[in-house]
């Protein structure tokens, strides 16, 4: 299938996929599927389906009095509605802040309320869905980071997939070297979706798998080449140690990459996965954020305090389970889909 290979056979060091019955011990890892045919803001409406549903219940309940005033009680109960999304409390404060200049001991209005809200999410998410940065000649080579469990091996394969889609060539360095799994569960992907692989012995040097990752995108005149990397070592230092020598070792064979470094978040994993991707951002020099497992997570406001926290864009979104639920990130259509509903009546 054209949306699959290139007409190329994987290199020889790929094992064959695993049956379709076996366990990867990711759920995540199924049978590529059909993209629905909704359009992107239907995608994105499904998987932020949980957070607007929080949001827009607790929203919907602070206008069931009639009459009722924008006092500081009506204001208390609007911010924690808002935490309760995972948006932080700077992005709530912003927002209870604008609807108290707007409605001072007015009655509630619902729609400059829900104004109030979607002007504060959008300012405070206008530099993200940026587009990755592209070499201008020879391999894009993109560095793949974050947390063991974050979703990051699964989110390689999806944007492996989307470059596949559009017909360009793509190589996977197999760097977690320390998880086998992850080794296997990618060298799986590679075989589905058409990628070649480069792989080493388990425990082997990463900055090693790194260099020939990048050797082979050379020669083979590859147009994409993504590397995993360790997902936990034992030190921040060690980390920081792994992650500058697999950087240097790219940068000699070409000069200004890694041109993305992308690190991956759980956003299921809400506040707490600040704290876990914090040392990730400082040791890699990651440039983007890839938001996954989005959809199973009723956190989805998490995206505010991660563009804040660390000064990042959030390129991609995973909305689901197989290798097509992978989204450019669109902060007009996150608003729209997290909002959507706030003023209906509740079913």
């Amino acid at each position: 299938m054209a949306l699959f290979g290139f007409g190329r056979k994987p290199t020889t060091d790929i094992p064959a996929p695993k049956a379709e019955t076996q366990s990867t011990g990711d759920d995540s890892a199924a049978e590529p599927a059909a993209r629905s045919g909704g359009g992107l803001l239907d995608r994105l409406r499904a998987g932020l389906a949980k957070t607007a549903r929080v949001l827009n219940t607790d929203v919907r309940d602070l206008f069931k009095r009639e009459g009722r005033l924008v006092d500081e009680e009506f204001l208390e109960e609007l911010r924690a509605a808002l935490i309760r999304t995972d948006m932080g409390p700077a992005a709530a404060e912003a927002i209870v802040v604008d609807v108290r200049e707007r409605l001072r001991a007015r009655v509630v209005d619902p729609e400059i309320v829900i104004d109030s809200i979607r002007r504060q999410l959008l300012g405070r998410l206008e530099q993200t869905g940026a587009a990755v940065a592209m070499a201008t000649s020879g391999p894009t080579v993109i560095l793949v980071t974050g947390v063991n469990g974050s979703g990051k091996t699964t989110s390689i394969a999806k944007l492996a997939r989307l470059f596949t889609r559009e017909g360009k060539r793509v190589v996977l360095g197999a760097g977690d070297t320390f998880r086998a799994a992850a080794v296997e569960q990618l060298s799986m992907w590679a075989g589905r979706l058409g990628a070649e692989i480069v792989r080493g012995e388990p425990g082997c040097d990463p900055a090693s798998v790194a260099h020939r990752a990048v050797a082979r995108a050379l020669e083979g005149s590859f147009d994409v080449c993504i590397i995993d990397t360790a997902g936990r070592l034992q030190t921040q230092s060690n980390l920081m140690q792994e992650l500058s020598k697999i950087r240097r070792v790219i940068a000699k064979q070409i000069p200004d990459a890694p041109h993305e470094v992308l690190l991956v978040i759980d956003a299921t994993a809400g506040q707490n996965a600040l704290s876990q991707a914090k040392g990730f951002k400082e040791a890699a020099g990651c440039t983007g954020i890839v938001l996954a497992k989005l959809d199973g997570s009723a956190r989805g406001g998490v995206i505010v305090p991660v563009t804040e926290q660390f000064g990042l864009p959030v390129k991609f979104v995973g909305l689901g389970e197989s290798a097509d639920d992978l989204e450019a990130f669109s902060p007009e259509r996150f608003v729209a889909a997290l909002l959507e509903g706030a003023l209906a009546p509740a079913g």
